[in-house]
């Protein structure tokens, strides 16, 4: 097992290289920023599940089902 050095090699900046200087006067606007109503919620979903559940429809229905599922009790407490 080869042992680390524990020196510093060689001398370290926390400026950016030159290839990273950005001219943000060209910047727009996300144009993507609108397209989520503020109502909704994007989650993330783990891989073995998105095998399953390939579109927006697919976990819709499902979370629908389990809502319908669910006593009612229950129901009111989540809104």
């Amino acid at each position: 097992m080869k042992k680390t050095s524990s020196k510093v090699r060689g001398k370290r900046t926390h400026e950016m290289p030159a290839e990273y200087d950005f001219n943000y006067s060209k910047a727009k606007p996300n144009r993507f920023a609108g397209r989520i109503a503020k109502e909704r919620m994007v989650v993330l979903l783990d891989p073995e599940v998105s095998k399953v559940f390939t579109d927006s429809e697919s976990v819709n229905a499902a979370l629908r089902a389990l809502i319908t599922a669910l006593p009612k009790n229950v129901k009111r407490e989540a809104r």
